[in-house]
């Protein structure tokens, strides 16, 4: 079997930014097939099978991908892993539930800051428990620092947001809405680690993206298909070709998320998703600015010192490096 090969930091890194690109790309599309349809989980499940089906092309495809393919059964069933990681898609499918369930209640702003402190607080701890194929790495003082500034950047990033977010039902109305995008986030590093791994065993990412998106049409579709009994059917699908490139986005960032935590760990993986997440969000409010929109200096100067912080949780600090020297003599 081989296994994909580790990649250095300076290069890994540039790729978890670059797969967070596709992240806040997928949120519009999807958002706007939620509203063409009436039904945000309606949405999602077409999302995920949208990307399931290029899953499917790519691995039958690819020599790579068609050798992936066939390990899939035999690495299950030898329990080369926990047989539970071949629902790790199912944890996708809870963060597209939080977004259609949450979004209109907390509004984009705190969504993302409740998603963003869950995925680092577990980052930390999947790193430090060696979950993921990169094995264990310390919670070092710098890491912690590094992980505290990202979701006070963050905040800051979004809180020019904070006012035209969802209607203010005070913070005890608020708190039962807040759990779950939280848990979502939090859920997502263990997702990465369980992909990683999974991919050592099948040799490609292909394969683990693969499963990924089977398990989460496998949670939407049983979901979607309970609320069409009780609810009734939504609007038929729209003609226009754009409304079904979320999938394929989910392909991109599963994918890499799946190859690079094996090279930096679940944690700096996950820092660099929020980073590029942050810098498309702010590329698409410039580009194609929704209604509402607010691209304040705050917004710029959050995600500036988001990047600051990755960079900070990412360079291999000696330790001891927050130790106060002895003066000489």
């Amino acid at each position: 079997m081989t296994s994909p090969s580790r990649l250095p930091v300076l290069a890994g890194l540039p790729l978890a930014v670059g797969s967070g690109l596709a992240i806040p790309v997928q949120g519009r599309i999807n958002g706007a097939l939620g509203a063409r349809l009436g039904d945000g989980i309606a949405a999602a499940a077409v999302s995920f099978s949208t990307g399931l089906l290029v899953m499917i092309i790519i691995s039958l495809v690819l020599p790579r991908g068609r050798a992936g393919l066939a390990r899939i059964l035999p690495a299950v069933r030898s329990r080369a892993f926990p047989r539970i990681y071949v629902v790790a898609g199912a944890i996708g499918a809870l963060f597209v539930f939080a977004q259609s369930f949450t979004v209109g209640i907390l509004g984009v702003a705190l969504f993302t800051v409740a998603t963003v402190t869950g995925q680092t607080v577990s980052g930390l701890l999947v790193d430090r428990l060696g979950i993921g194929p990169a094995g264990k790495k310390s919670v070092t003082g710098i890491r912690i620092i590094g992980c505290l500034l990202t979701i006070a950047a963050v905040a800051w990033a979004v809180s020019p947001r904070f006012s035209s977010g969802g209607p203010g039902e005070g913070a005890a109305g608020l708190l039962l809405p807040l759990l779950l995008p939280v848990a979502a986030g939090f859920l997502m590093s263990f997702q990465q680690a369980m992909n990683g791994t999974a991919t050592v065993h099948y040799g490609t990412p292909i394969a683990a993206t693969l499963v990924n998106f089977v398990a989460g049409c496998i949670v939407l579709w049983t979901a979607l298909a309970v609320k069409t009994a009780v609810a009734g059917p939504g609007n038929p699908l729209p003609a226009e070709w754009w409304y079904y490139l979320g999938g394929p986005m989910g392909c991109v960032f599963i994918g890499l998320g799946a190859l690079l935590v094996r090279s930096l760990g679940v944690l700096v993986t996950g820092l660099g998703m929020i980073a590029g997440q942050l810098l498309g969000s702010l590329a698409l409010d410039l580009a194609l600015p929704a209604p509402g929109t607010v691209v304040a200096p705050a917004t710029v100067l959050g995600t500036l010192l988001t990047l600051g912080a990755i960079v900070l949780a990412t360079l291999p600090w000696p330790r001891g490096a927050l130790r106060r020297r002895r003066p000489v003599g």
